[in-house]
């Protein structure tokens, strides 16, 4: 049996809020508070004393009209969580009295945050100002032509950035609770509760909202989905123009021409993207660098070093000495 490791107090149930309001983005609520209560399940008590707010309490609608039951805004959360919801937003927004309870019981907290976004809601409240955040890759310019004082990472899966958590669109508010238990409870009791949901993998924060497969899945045509999966499956061999052309059964010419239309990046910049986004994995779990290198084709350090400095604006090292798993 998995030994739980407590984080939290075990005198009391931490308070978590998550405020919801009318046309709000259902898996916003219903991710993370599956996560939460699982964490519960693991635990056998209540680590989590979980309640769902609204502005004015009661039967609150979702976006896709299934209701959530709330309570009426009161007490002092432990750590408060804002969803989103485009149909809803401009009306939540516009409420003071949701502001001043934000501006309130926020600042009072162990830590708050957001999900897809919510993130308007806190920033209209200026409880973001300063922050480094993350919001549906859909809203990252608007987020950020709205509130110039803070700073938006359109890449990010979600973001911690001191007591203030924020993450992107709809299910990496899955990957953020997770996050949070593992800050609570252990990473084994999050891997526990990720094995629970069946996931494929636990996504970190740094992993960017779409990554090269799913944007070659969503849009381009064939045959170019099924070799951009290959090319991430043989990252270590050649992925030459002519070596992809073949596989593709086009002449090189063509396939240059027809891969840059369909992913909007030339060949050689797709496979660096590809070969630095499983390098970036594979630095968080602590590989060394020539290691890497090598499993996805960059061959040398000194190579892999320059090209991921390059794409994320730091070295190799100080990225690993920032995510490295624990």
């Amino acid at each position: 049996m998995t030994k739980i490791v407590y984080f939290l107090p075990m005198t009391y149930a931490h308070r978590l809020f998550i405020l919801v309001y009318e046309g709000c983005q259902l898996l916003d609520v219903t991710g993370p508070a599956a996560v939460f209560g699982a964490a519960n399940d693991a635990a056998g008590r209540a680590v989590y004393d979980l309640r769902i707010v609204s502005p004015d309490g009661g039967a609150v609608t979702s976006n896709s009209g299934v209701a959530v039951q709330s309570h009426r805004l009161s007490g002092q959360p432990d750590t408060l969580l804002v969803v989103g919801g485009s149909r809803g937003l401009p009306a939540v927004i516009a409420r003071a009295d949701v502001r001043r309870w934000l501006q309130r019981v926020a600042p009072r907290s162990l830590r708050y945050g957001s999900v897809c976004t919510g993130a308007f809601v806190l920033a209209a409240a200026g409880l973001l100002d300063g922050k480094r955040v993350a919001t549906h890759w859909a809203s990252c310019a608007k987020l950020a032509e709205r509130h110039a004082g803070l700073s938006v990472d359109a890449d990010a899966l979600y973001v911690v950035d001191g007591k203030v958590w924020t993450s992107a669109g709809v299910t990496t508010g899955i990957d953020m609770a997770l996050a949070l238990v593992e800050a609570d409870l252990g990473a084994a009791t999050a891997n526990l509760i990720a094995r629970h949901f069946v996931l494929y993998a636990r996504r970190p924060g740094y992993q960017s909202q779409f990554s090269p497969l799913l944007q070659a899945q969503t849009e381009a045509e064939a045959p170019f989905p099924k070799l951009v999966q290959w090319m991430q499956d043989h990252l270590d061999e050649p992925l030459d123009v002519p070596t992809l052309a073949r596989r593709a059964g086009l002449t090189e010419r063509s396939f240059y021409r027809k891969f840059t239309e369909a992913t909007g990046k030339t060949p050689a910049h797709f496979v660096e993207r590809l070969r630095l986004e499983a390098a970036r994995t594979l630095l968080a779990k602590g590989l060394p660098l020539k290691a890497i290198a090598g499993r996805v084709g960059l061959g040398s350090s000194a190579r892999l070093g320059q090209a991921f400095e390059r794409r994320f604006g730091m070295a190799p090292s100080l990225f690993r000495a920032m995510h490295r798993a624990a």
